[in-house]
Order: structure tokens, then C-alpha cells, then sequence
């Protein structure tokens, strides 16, 4: 049997919180001897009008930092809910959903892809309208090469619909809600994408996102993001979270995906000797800077989770909502 240190850690947190997580299982992915729950997390409130934030991680079972991140903080609030009157008052009144384990069997066999050669990033029924990279924009060709995307008019892969589940009875029931996918294994800088990844039309809700940045910028003025369409950078087939928010167009609820690139290239030029193993090129690898990694993000998720709970107070409307819209189209989109 395959040991998976990130479950061990989870299900010792469910363990250790007792009744303050509510805790589902949403059966088990399983491929030859080996075999993982797939587990979600809820805390806070239960009303359907509370704004939720949803943390997601283990997509690709190669960039298990991004499940560890997750991980990290949920013990970290677990820990200060003790203490922490403001914290305590703030779950009152929102919702946090984790999904930290997307991918075990991936995680656990060290492929980007889970137990059948699929990658779940490219699995959704949801094609590219652009022009895509060969391969990494996704394919059907064979699951022996990478971005398989899976068979055609095949069901998303049991882990996709999992996540689907959380995400359409935890979010999309909400007035307000914001996922945030932790990935890494993308270029010298942390990165902030919103949808689409399918196509470079200007996404829908630009000028809450807009809004957002600018907020984000104005209280963190020296944070280290980059926030920017994914489109700009590639197109890809199959995104989920193309997917889960062309569903829940037209449904009257706000739903902001976001993915969290962390630029690993920068941990390869800093250590070269990472280039020798395959994890090395996604995950930090030297103790002292996965240790710099897991708590550098806390200022961004603690940002995510005070936006969420007050959004009433920034999102855009009238006159500001019609300004934030053209200067996101002129800064993303080069439209003047």
C-alpha cells in the first residue's frame, strides 16, 4: 500500500477537531491495491446566504505543495479559533469549504495525472475555443503521455465529480463565494489566474475581479502576485473551473474561481539539483524554503477570507462598477 503523508495529516486535523469540522466522504478513487477517501470539509456557517470561500488543492498529484499549503492553514485556523474572538465572530457569519486532496492516488504515485493517466485539469466537457499548444492544451490521444484528457463523451473522472459536488452544494448555493485551486509548476513568479482558460474573450465578472486586484493592491501594496486571465499565458481543453462557472452562468449568484500558480522555476534557479527529480520541478524541495513556501501564502488566503466576509463593502456598482470594467479590459485585454 502506497503511504500518503497528506492524508495521514488531514484525518489526523478531522481527528483533532472533533465536532468544529463537518466532515464528507465522497466515496473512494481506487487503481489496482490502492485505494483513497476523498474527503471534504466544511466550518463556519450553515446559512445558504453566507458568503463561502473554498480552498482546493491536489488537483495534480505532482504538486503536492499545493495540498500541504492547504493543509497548514486549516490547522492554523483550527488552532487560532481557540483563541480568537475575531475569527470566531467572523465564522459566524461565512462559510470555509476544503477540498485539499483532489487527486490521492495522483499524490500518492507521484504522476500528474490520477490512477488512469487522466489529467483532471483538462477532463471537463468543455472545449477551447482558441488555438492550443500541442499536448498540453490537452488531448485524447493516448493516457501514456501527459494531458489526457480522457475518452470522448466519457463521464468526468469520479475525482471531477467530486469536486463538482462540493462545489455546486457548498459555493454555487450561495449569493458569494470564491474558490481558490493551489497549483504549482509555472514560471519565476506566484500567480493569480481567474477564468477563462478556454477561450481570451474578456470573462464576465472582470470588474469584480478588477475591484478586487485593486483592492488586494491597495492594502498589500507589496505583495508578490501577478493577477492576470489565465488565457494570457495559455488556452487549454477541459478546464474544471471553466466548466463549474459557464454552469453557474445565469443563476443570479457570484462565483469567482481562482487558481494559485506558484512559480516553482524560481525554486529550480535557486537549487539547480531540483532539476534531478521529478517532484523537484514543482515542489520546494530544500526543508528551510518549503517551510518560507508554506507560510508566505498566509497574507493572501487571510485577504481572500476578509474580502469574502465583506464583500458588500467592494464589490463595484453604478458609475465604479462601469470604470472597473473598462480599466480591466484596457489592462488585460488591450482594449481602449
Amino acid at each position: 500500500m502506497l503511504q500518503l503523508p497528506e492524508l495521514i495529516e488531514l484525518e489526523d486535523i478531522i481527528l483533532q477537531a472533533g465536532n468544529v469540522l463537518r466532515v464528507q466522504q465522497h466515496g473512494e478513487v481506487k487503481r489496482h491495491e490502492v485505494s483513497f477517501p476523498l474527503y471534504s470539509i466544511s466550518m463556519g456557517s450553515t446559512a445558504l446566504d453566507a458568503p463561502v470561500l473554498g480552498f482546493f488543492g491536489g488537483v495534480h498529484g505532482l504538486e503536492r505543495i499545493g495540498s500541504q499549503i492547504v493543509l497548514a492553514f486549516l490547522r492554523s485556523l483550527l488552532v487560532r479559533l481557540r483563541w480568537d474572538s475575531g475569527l470566531q465572530h467572523t465564522l459566524k457569519n461565512m462559510r470555509l469549504v476544503f477540498m485539499p486532496l483532489i487527486n490521492p492516488i495522483g499524490i500518492a504515485r507521484g504522476t500528474r495525472s490520477n490512477g488512469y493517466g487522466v489529467d483532471l485539469m483538462r477532463n471537463a466537457p468543455i472545449e477551447s475555443a482558441e488555438k492550443t499548444s500541442f499536448l498540453v492544451g490537452g488531448h485524447r490521444i493516448s493516457p501514456h503521455l501527459p494531458w489526457y484528457r480522457g475518452e470522448l463523451n466519457a463521464s468526468m473522472e469520479l475525482e471531477n465529480q467530486a469536486l463538482c459536488d462540493v462545489v455546486k452544494s457548498q459555493l454555487l448555493n450561495s449569493p458569494f463565494s470564491i474558490a481558490l485551486d493551489c497549483h504549482s509548476g509555472f514560471g519565476l513568479r506566484d500567480r493569480l489566474w481567474f477564468p477563462y482558460a478556454h477561450t481570451r474573450i474578456p470573462f464576465p465578472n472582470l470588474a469584480e475581479v478588477y475591484a478586487l486586484k485593486a483592492l488586494f493592491d491597495q492594502s498589500y501594496p507589496h505583495h508578490p502576485y501577478v493577477i492576470e486571465p489565465q488565457a494570457l499565458q495559455y488556452c487549454t481543453h477541459g478546464d474544471i473551473w471553466d466548466y463549474l462557472y459557464t454552469e453557474n452562468s445565469g443563476s443570479g449568484q457570484f462565483f469567482l474561481p481562482l487558481t494559485l500558480e506558484l512559480g516553482s522555476w524560481l525554486w529550480v534557479k535557486k537549487n539547480p539539483r531540483q532539476l534531478m527529480s521529478l517532484l523537484g520541478l514543482f515542489n520546494p524541495i530544500v526543508p528551510h524554503r518549503q517551510q518560507r513556501v508554506l507560510r508566505s501564502h498566509l497574507l493572501l488566503f487571510e485577504f481572500l477570507l476578509r474580502a469574502a466576509h465583506d464583500h458588500s463593502k467592494w464589490l463595484p456598482k453604478a458609475n465604479h462598477y462601469i470604470n472597473c470594467k473598462q480599466e480591466a479590459e484596457a489592462l488585460w485585454y488591450g482594449i481602449i
